[in-house]
């Protein structure tokens, strides 16, 4: 039987009660970290004391005898790190893998956009999300995806309105809509994008953005519609517009963006109050070897930022944008959410506790449960591939399409006109983007110059936004190989050469992340990116990290879609 509301008030005021005593002294704690250096959030100063946890809280901070005392003289205490803007399904791997990842670099709670497997499985997907977060050693919120599909020329597994994500809003775990990426939408009061913005103002929910160099009165129309972040802040001048605007802006470092240094000039006095920090996507790699927010104020730091404006940027100023008001402090009241580190300068995570309960401890994860998901959603999640298998011929297409230019290090694309036929030695190959949704049989191809491959194909299911298979290659057998082997797999990432599979990465959850542990998966990854990179492909490039953006037509110049070459500039298909 539920519990009664009555029933809730009395279970909470005996916690409340017992928070009390111990926090006045008549009882003892749980918890006490003695001696404890800790950063103080609101006067932005390391003070000195005993930090006494409850049921889970700060009870207080002076002198105070516990259950359990452990001894941080020496040491520095923080509150958990907050990731203000990640899609974790970037990854590649389960929620409880990525748990156990950030969990061991200090991050407590993060704030996630599932639109990558909303774009393939709609609510479904959202569902799936916030069922296998659920009652993790880490907190994961959830802002509802904006923009499924991102266009009308992608064909993604559903198309979400406003009634569609709704009910959502009132979920404990929801805080608002996820980044409108759609801000041409916004700006000229399209009816079916400014409703979901006014949807989450009707549950007073938070908007976020998604607005790279939107500048002047376009970027007053998108702040009026009632989007206060941004995370596509590129250059210190359109930051600090956004900001005078009355914009948070967060702070990007991230696996395929790095906006840390250009921006590192808002992390002062001035400006630093309107700041957090995000990391929008972290691959396995990143997540292994790189860190997570606490790289972001190690890098900062060492970049000459205060360490406590980064502190506080990296903890406080996310929990009261999103009015996470128990979270981001170390003080009475506050969730005992705390990050011991041996000190500011090499910054080496000793011990994290989630809820005052030891989380991680001398470079190990403590042991916790992954969440029951509903077994509807386990079976859809794993049978997300409806397309027929394809053939060399499925990948013939006769006549002039269009030839789409990669740039070195970015997302942008050139368009170098058009092509008809591959020519490996002047770097023109075949792309292709399959529909897998819907089995339409639809099979985008163009041509592309600049990745390199030299013999073989590569292939993908993460492919944004609408998560499609995308695959280069140097002939129509080993492309139809490779497209075949993602199917088969129920999703992935594949190298083919003459007729063989030379590495795999299975990704069985949508098509977007694997079931195996982090380092598993980095091993296939790693290997994956030596063969393609044993293949030819440019050193340049990430092999399918490039790969995953070129089909998103939002980004100039050419892209692929399941219906062609698409001229971004145009709006149009290359014809």
């Amino acid at each position: 039987m539920a519990e009664t509301y009555e029933q809730k008030i009395e279970r909470k005021l005996k916690v409340k009660q017992q928070v009390i005593a111990v926090a006045s002294g008549r009882e003892k704690a749980d918890l006490v970290l003695k001696n404890a250096t800790y950063l103080n959030v609101f006067s932005n100063e390391f003070l000195v004391g005993d930090i006494a946890v409850s049921n889970g809280l700060i009870a207080g901070i002076g002198k105070y005898n516990g259950k359990v005392e452990v001894d941080v003289r020496g040491k520095i205490v923080l509150p958990g790190f907050i990731d203000a803007h990640i899609h974790l399904e970037s990854s590649m791997v389960s929620p409880t893998e990525f748990a156990k990842a950030v969990i061991s670099h200090g991050t407590t709670t993060v704030i996630t956009d599932p639109h990558e497997i909303a774009n393939v499985m709609g609510t479904d997907g959202i569902e799936y999300m916030i069922e296998a977060t659920s009652n993790l050693p880490l907190d994961v919120h959830f802002m509802l995806p904006s923009c499924v599909p991102a266009t009308e020329i992608d064909e993604s597994g559903a198309v979400l309105e406003y009634k569609d994500i709704d009910k959502y809003f009132e979920h404990k775990k929801v805080l608002g809509l996820a980044e409108m990426m759609n801000y041409v939408g916004v700006i000229n009061g399209d009816s079916k994008v400014v409703s979901k913005i006014i949807a989450s103002q009707a549950h007073h929910k938070k908007i976020d953005g998604h607005a790279p160099e939107l500048s002047g009165n376009d970027l007053n129309a998108y702040i009026s519609a009632g989007v206060y972040s941004d995370h596509e802040c590129s250059t210190f001048e359109n930051a600090l517009e956004k900001l005078q605007k009355g914009q948070f802006i967060m702070i990007r470092e991230g696996t395929a963006a790095h906006n840390l240094k250009a921006l590192m000039p808002l992390l002062n006095d001035k400006y630093y109050a309107r700041c957090m920090f995000a990391t929008d996507d972290k691959h396995p790699n990143d997540l292994l070897y790189g860190g997570h927010i606490d790289y972001i104020v190690k890098e900062a730091i060492r970049n000459g930022a205060n360490p406590i404006i980064a502190l506080k940027v990296a903890t406080h100023h996310a929990a009261r944008y999103f009015l996470l008001n128990n979270k981001g402090a170390i003080a009475s009241g506050y969730l005992a959410d705390i990050v011991v580190v041996d000190n500011i300068r090499d910054f080496d995570i000793q011990q994290v506790y989630k809820r005052g309960k030891l989380v991680f401890d001398d470079k190990e994860v403590i042991d916790f449960p992954t969440p029951t998901i509903e077994s509807r959603l386990v079976e859809k999640c794993h049978n997300t591939f409806h397309l027929d298998k394809v053939t060399p011929e499925s990948f013939d297409i006769k006549g002039d399409l269009g030839l789409i230019g990669l740039v070195s290090g970015e997302l942008l694309t050139k368009n170098l006109g058009t092509a008809n036929h591959i020519d490996v030695e002047n770097d023109i190959l075949k792309i292709a983007c399959v529909e897998r949704h819907k089995n339409t049989n639809h099979i985008g191809v163009g041509y592309v110059k600049g990745y390199s491959l030299k013999s073989g194909a590569v292939a993908t299911s993460i492919a944004h936004d609408s998560h499609n298979i995308i695959t280069v290659g140097c002939s129509d057998s080993d492309i139809a190989i490779a497209v075949n082997a993602i199917k088969d797999n129920n999703g992935g990432i594949v190298v083919v050469e003459n007729g063989e599979i030379k590495a795999l990465l299975e990704l069985p959850i949508a098509g977007l992340m694997s079931e195996e542990p982090l380092k598993v998966v980095n091993d296939k990854l790693e290997k994956a990116k030596a063969s393609a990179y044993s293949l030819g492909v440019s050193k340049n490039i990430d092999p399918f990290m490039t790969l995953s953006f070129i089909s998103l037509p939002v980004i100039p110049s050419l892209r692929i879609t399941t219906k062609g070459v698409f001229d971004v500039d145009k709006w149009k298909i290359v014809e």
